[in-house]
């Protein structure tokens, strides 16, 4: 820091002297001719003619930042000095950055100035007459230039860099360019010269000076080794020398993979083991060769080169474990081999030719693989059998053996079931020990032609050890249906029908199959083989013509006629049917169109026109028509003629101001609302039960209806319900709407009577009856109370 302050004055110095002589070179070749001169002798006598100098100008300049008291010296030739002249001084930063003394004309800085912000001003002087303000010359315009000094340090474009290589490059590799910039002026001096050096990173890595560029300085750099190098480069300007001022960056170097490291196996054998009940497809062991490379370079192949078990064994590649997958390729028998050798070799599947000379760029090991014993199923000798049996046979044929083994050495007895899923219809049966399938009922191929079963074989022993085999029992076809007509035929023969005219082709068709089916033989049958009306004639094709033997039929004689057909196959034995051909004589035009079928048609035909008759049709369905509707609407409820939403019920109350005189107003009800209706007529029903027997209440004991005891009404009530043998064993709880006023027993509630000293004698309900036993036990006077107690 010292240093950079002697260098700083030292500049400043140096910048001082170098203004000074600008300025005395300024004057001495820059003057302006005054109209005022006079004459000068040189030395050799020539007379010289020299103007009289007007005020110096052109440019001058100020270092930047400095902030010394020496001006700018502006003076005019004019100027004698008396103070009659005024500078004034006007362009950029007049006034605020510089500013010039009117009377001597000497400008000075306000403040230091920064060449980074502006390099140059244009300033304007003139000298005027201070007392008018009038010009004594013109205008002169100079410039002062900011002279730059070394106040800026290099900066570099980013503060962190990030630069991959490859590993193993060669020495001089460039690896990245890093690029830094100085605000000095470039033009003047070595301010804005840069040099750059590396701080850290070495030996792996230099810079060249001038231009930044990184490089690779040692050869065989190991990214295994170290994949990641921090650098740190230094710009420095004045050329690199003493005084100058620097900037630094920080350079992360990652190194890239290249495939320089082959796989290898970390051991030389792999033990594994497979069940020999394993499939094929299943997954026995891994091996993995480790490759220190990443990416596409340390991807590796696995194959089998060589070993015993090629034939029984495979190997795939997991990308994403980068392992060998070695896997079962055909089933295993523990009886016939128990162990298996494999070679594998795991290569690398991208090699780089420059690093061929490393190789080779792979690896092998030995893979043993044991086969272990497994308690294995029952084996049939085929994996599907294929029987026939001819249809209709007799109950108990034979249809064909399977067999099964025990594969292990214990070699277990086995025994045989059919799958009773794969035969609902029982038709087979197997005998458990020796696997021959019989047949239990007839079969019949046209109904069925294939049954397909399934058959289990399972350990005497060990029933969960089972084998199941498909097993296809083809039914042979035997000659069992004869031939019948292919369709229902109908046919029609015109009235006017010609001798030897075909008017129908007959098919058969045979439920057999193909070799006990056609060819078809059609005949007539012996007997009316010389049928006067019709003929047969067979087209050899499975087909058969009906041909008219004469000429001329008659709806009115014959309307209809049977003619039976015999049709043969030609199975081994061969099998006959005799079907009947319906044939309708019908009525035709001249070019053989039917035209009615109908007898009777043809008799209404010949006093009735076809119009005649549709009219009496139409009548008909108008007819019908009507009687409908009109059953309609007889069934059809009227509706009213005024519909109300809502039946409008109102209710008059009457209000009357009355008041009951009490016990003794007798005037306000009758008493006899409160007798039963029923029981004046001699009958007591009860609504709950039906009584079984009416009871007949005793003569003398119901009160007149107009009494008004109430006590002998209630009395009598009683005494009923009690000698009523039709009431059922409860009570029954009647509520009478009547309250006496007055009444000396007062609140018979039990809530403040047991707790209220009162002075009323309830000794009177002694006298109610065993009814009113209990309460005149609780509200008896206490005398008797006491001697209860």
């Amino acid at each position: 820091m010292k240093e950079d302050n002697c260098l700083h004055a030292a500049l400043i110095c140096l910048g001082m002297l170098y203004y000074s002589h600008a300025i005395t070179t300024e004057k001495l070749n820059h003057v302006r001719p005054s109209l005022h001169g006079h004459h000068e002798k040189g030395k050799e006598g020539q007379v010289l003619h020299r103007s009289k100098r007007g005020w110096v100008w052109n440019q001058f300049f100020v270092i930047e930042e400095y902030t010394g008291p020496d001006p700018v010296l502006l003076h005019s030739d004019i100027d004698s000095g008396d103070g009659n002249i005024k500078y004034i001084l006007s362009g950029e930063g007049a006034g605020i950055i510089f500013v010039i003394d009117d009377k001597s004309g000497n400008i000075h800085a306000t403040k230091t100035l920064d060449r980074e912000e502006r390099a140059q001003y244009t300033l304007t002087a003139q000298a005027v007459d201070r007392n008018t303000n009038r010009p004594l010359e013109p205008p002169s315009e100079f410039i002062v230039k900011v002279q730059d000094i070394n106040d800026n340090p290099p900066e570099f474009l980013h503060e962190n860099y990030h630069a991959n290589v490859p590993e193993r490059s060669n020495v001089g590799t460039s690896v990245i360019q890093v690029t830094a910039s100085d605000a000095d002026d470039p033009t003047y001096g070595n301010s804005a010269k840069l040099v750059y050096s590396i701080l850290e990173g070495q030996p792996y890595f230099s810079v060249e000076a001038q231009t930044g560029i990184i490089r690779t300085a040692l050869p065989n750099m190991d990214r295994e080794a170290k994949e990641e190098y921090h650098v740190v480069i230094q710009a420095k300007d004045m050329g690199g020398h003493m005084g100058g001022l620097s900037g630094t960056t920080k350079v992360t170097i990652t190194l890239t993979d290249v495939n320089d490291n082959p796989p290898k196996f970390p051991q030389s054998v792999y033990q594994m083991s497979v069940s020999e009940a394993a499939v094929p497809g299943e997954e026995v062991g891994r091996v993995k060769a480790k490759d220190p490379d990443i990416g596409e370079n340390g991807l590796v192949a696995y194959s089998i080169i060589d070993g015993d078990g090629m034939d029984m064994f495979e190997i795939t590649t997991d990308y994403e474990t980068q392992e060998g997958v070695v896997k079962l390729k055909k089933v295993l028998d523990f009886e016939t081999k128990k162990s298996y050798s494999l070679k594998v070799e795991a290569a690398n599947v991208h090699i780089d030719p420059k690093f061929i000379s490393n190789g080779p760029f792979k690896d092998t090991v030995t893979v043993k693989i044991t086969v272990e014993d497994a308690d294995e199923p029952p084996v049939f000798l085929k994996p599907s059998y294929i029987f026939e049996v001819q249809e209709n046979a007799a109950s108990g044929t034979v249809v064909g053996k399977v067999h099964a083994k025990d594969p292990d050495a214990a070699n277990s007895a086995i025994r045989y079931s059919i799958d009773r899923h794969t035969d609902l219809e029982r038709y087979f049966t197997i005998n458990a020990d020796d696997g021959n399938i019989k047949t239990i009922k007839a079969l019949d191929r046209e109904e069925i032609a294939w049954h397909n079963i399934s058959v289990f074989a399972v350990e005497v022993h060990k029933q969960h050890q089972e084998a199941k085999v498909p097993v296809a029992i083809k039914v042979v076809d035997v000659n069992d249906n004869a031939p019948k007509f292919a369709a229902a035929y109908e046919a029609f023969v015109c009235e006017n029908a010609r001798s030897n005219q075909q008017f129908i082709t007959i098919s058969a068709d045979d439920k057999d199959d193909s070799a006990n089916g056609p060819r078809f033989i059609f005949s007539l049958p012996p007997e009316i083989i010389h049928n006067p009306n019709f003929t047969l004639r067979d087209n050899r094709d499975n087909t058969a013509s009906v041909l008219v033997r004469r000429e001329g039929f008659s709806r009115q004689k014959q309307d209809l006629y049977l003619l039976p057909i015999v049709i043969s196959d030609g199975g081994l034995p061969p099998m006959s049917s005799t079907n009947t051909l319906t044939i309708r004589v019908c009525g035709c035009d001249s070019n053989g169109s039917l035209l009615s079928c109908n007898a009777e048609a043809y008799i209404l035909n010949a006093g009735l026109s076809t119009g005649a008759l549709i009219a009496i049709l139409a009548c008909i369905v108008i007819l019908l028509v009507i009687v409908v509707l009109f059953v309609t609407l007889k069934r059809q409820k009227k509706e009213p003629l005024i519909v109300f939403e809502e039946e409008d019920v109102r209710e008059n109350i009457i209000t009357y101001d009355d008041e009951g005189g009490g016990e003794e107003d007798t005037e306000a009800f009758d008493i006899a609302t409160l007798q039963n209706p029923d029981g004046i007529n001699g009958f007591i029903p009860r609504k709950d039960i039906k009584p079984e027997y009416q009871y007949m209440p005793r003569p003398g004991l119901r009160p007149a209806p107009n009494s008004v005891d109430v006590d002998d009404f209630i009395n009598t009530r009683i005494q009923e319900a009690d000698n009523d043998p039709t009431a059922p064993p409860y009570d029954s709880i009647q509520i009478y709407g009547y309250e006496g006023r007055g009444s000396v027993a007062g609140s018979l509630s039990s809530l403040e009577s047991a707790t209220t000293d009162s002075d009323l004698d309830y000794d009177y309900l002694q006298n109610w009856g065993p009814r009113f036993k209990k309460l005149a036990d609780l509200y008896g006077s206490k005398d008797t109370f006491d001697d209860d107690s």
